[in-house]
């Protein structure tokens, strides 16, 4: 860091100056972004003083009137984007220009392929905002000043996106911020009023505060709005556009992409409210990271008052919605405590969920393509709903779609619907297996009776699912049911021969049972003759009320305690290894094939083996034999 008494040079930050170049790279064929990213940070801008100056009128100074303005300069190569906004202090600056303050940076440069495409898409769910300058600029000057800091507190910041930027103060008597990009030379292409008004009535023009820029032609003189300088969530739904709307969720949603869906519901009477809210047509790369700020922007009286990041208005299994809910009862001073306690609130959240849940209902049901697509992307989310959102569980249940026995397809398509549809006559319960991977399920050893009598088994895979079955617990009047968790008791789903040739096996067998239990004393609770098994020679099962295995493994992984209690082993007496243990032909090697059994059934279910060696070792000792 280079320091004299005017002026500081300090260093990009080391993941701004990465996004740099990618950005400049991917983004390069979409360079006109830059105008939409630049007005977007005006506005937010003067939202922000909007709301601050609800508790400090004198932040408005002598300028009350909030506006953006658009200048170009072909002889200079300049363009420039000034607003009366907020501002920014030196702090500020630093904060918002040499940084990126956003959680989730690492995680989304290393989503990052390589394919310029891909991450183009990328880079506008992470939101370029002020960078996107250096797309069209071979050097940016930003000067501010914070509203309520005195003149000779303005700063200027400069930089050319090469590594580092300079900073100092600067007397400004204007508040809010100016960015003036100076474009190379023979880059004319944005040196155009006509090709800038199109830019900003294309990408801005649902901006609530005027965009001016100067009038051209000789005889015309003074500044023209751009924009309609309207809210467009307040107009009228036959008024607007497709590509209204899809350039507004670009700005809300900071995406480059169009939404797949959205809904414009406008709530008159006792209370009065307006919500547009958007569904992405691609998850976020941070859906996932709870620190991130999801939500929709409340706003009160078309003033910004915050993003519902505390998910007061849209639940948290819901929170890849976007969009915006605009209030005319709330109090213009409300706080994140205030809304956390307030009925109209709780009306306009629950009036919100039902408008999202109908939707997705009508898409599954007009619709199945698109709401297979939408489901790929925000499906695990949506399983969430069932635990937060106990009302809506059943209704929630039902849009849910999974991967089962019936085709073995991985990607999720079966509703419970559907599988209540295709149930048999005498079958009590919706059976599910969950394991570490589709795979994994799809081949687990508990499926096999299941198999052969016919009956369709959920294939759940994911480590969202033992949270979803615990929660969701019945659909349809039908309880959800492991195959991989208690004693098995198929009812009138199992023949009388079956039953019968059980029950002589365990008489056959019970003398290896108590041989094998006494071996595996240290690691398995029971050993038992099993219900599942038709082609292997032993499984795991956990007691019913106990977390399952995948879960156990993830809770252990995550830090958290996890029950330590063991599993029984099923052992299937018709086996041949089974058959020959109990002949008495392998006593002199027993305990190490009854631990090369408990080992191999510990690996189908997805585990790891605390000595890895020594089952080779047994495993190798057996082969040669």
């Amino acid at each position: 860091m280079a320091v004299n008494a005017e002026k500081e040079t300090l260093s990009f930050q080391t993941e701004v100056q990465q996004l740099l170049n990618l950005m400049i790279h991917s983004l390069y064929s979409n360079k006109e972004i830059f105008l939409r990213e630049l007005i977007s940070n005006a506005s937010d801008a003067a939202d922000k003083l909007r709301f601050e100056a609800l508790k400090n009128e004198s932040l408005l100074e002598d300028d009350p009137e909030l506006r953006i303005r658009v200048d170009f300069d072909p002889e200079a190569r300049t363009i420039t984007v000034t607003d009366n906004g907020i501002g920014m202090s030196r702090d500020d600056a630093v904060d918002n220009l040499g940084t990126i303050a956003k959680s989730g940076t690492r995680q989304f440069l290393d989503a990052l392929t390589g394919d310029q495409a891909k991450d183009a898409r990328l880079i506008g769910q992470f939101g370029v905002g002020f960078y996107s300058a250096f797309i069209v600029a071979e050097k940016v000057v930003v000067r501010s000043r914070r509203a309520g800091d005195p003149a000779e507190r303005g700063i200027r910041w400069e930089s050319d996106g090469q590594g580092a930027y300079d900073i100092a103060y600067e007397a400004r008597e204007a508040r809010g911020t100016e960015v003036t990009l100076r474009l190379p030379k023979g880059d004319t292409e944005f040196l155009d009023g006509h090709r800038l008004r199109q830019i900003i009535r294309r990408y801005s023009d649902h901006i609530s505060i005027p965009i001016l820029m100067p009038r051209t032609g000789e005889d015309e003189s003074g500044d023209e709005t751009v924009n309609r300088a309207s809210a467009l969530w307040m107009r009228r739904k036959s008024e607007i556009s497709d590509e209204e709307y899809q350039e507004f969720y670009k700005h809300v949603g900071h995406d480059f992409e169009p939404p797949q869906t959205w809904l414009h519901n406008k709530v008159e009477g006792k209370q009065a409210y307006t919500s547009l809210l958007f569904i992405p047509k691609r998850r976020p790369f941070d859906l996932f990271d709870r620190e991130s700020a999801h939500g929709v922007k409340l706003y009160v009286r078309r003033v910004f008052i915050m993003d519902d990041t505390d998910h007061h208005l849209v639940p948290r299994y819901l929170r890849f919605v976007r969009g915006v809910i605009d209030s005319d009862d709330l109090p213009l001073n409300v706080s994140r405590e205030l809304l956390q306690h307030n009925q109209l609130v709780d009306k306009i959240r629950g009036a919100s969920v039902k408008r999202l849940l109908e939707h997705l209902e009508r898409m599954a049901k007009k619709d199945p393509e698109q709401y297979a697509a939408f489901y790929e992307q925000f499906g695990t989310v949506l399983k969430e709903g069932p635990a937060e959102d106990p009302t809506n569980r059943e209704r929630i249940a039902g849009l849910l779609r999974f991967s089962s026995t019936h085709d073995e397809s991985e990607r999720p398509a079966v509703s419970l619907n559907d599988y209540v549809g295709r149930m048999k006559p005498e079958q009590q319960h919706i059976y599910y297996v969950h394991a570490d991977s589709f795979n994994a399920a799809r081949h687990s050893p508990h499926l096999e009776v299941f198999r052969k009598q016919g009956v369709e088994v959920l294939l759940l895979h994911e480590p969202v699912d033992e949270w979803l079955v615990a929660h969701l617990g019945e659909y349809d009047g039908k309880t959800l049911q492991s195959v991989a968790k208690g004693e098995l008791d198929l009812g009138e789903l199992e023949d009388e021969a079956d039953k019968q040739q059980r029950e002589e096996a365990e008489k056959t067998v019970k003398p290896l049972l108590e041989r094998l239990g006494k071996s595996l004393e240290d690691r398995a609770g029971e050993v038992r003759v099993s219900h599942r098994l038709t082609d292997s020679p032993a499984c795991l099962v956990v007691g019913e009320l106990e977390f399952g295995m995948s879960m156990q493994r993830m809770l252990r992984a995550a830090g958290h305690p996890a029950p330590q209690s063991k599993p029984a082993m099923e052992i299937n007496p018709d086996h041949p290894i089974i058959k020959r243990l109990a002949s008495g032909d392998e006593d002199e090697r027993f305990d190490d094939w009854a631990q090369v059994l408990f080992d191999q059934a510990l690996l189908t279910e997805g585990g790891q083996l605390d000595d890895p060696a020594e089952f080779a070792r047994r495993l190798n000792g057996l082969l040669t034999r």
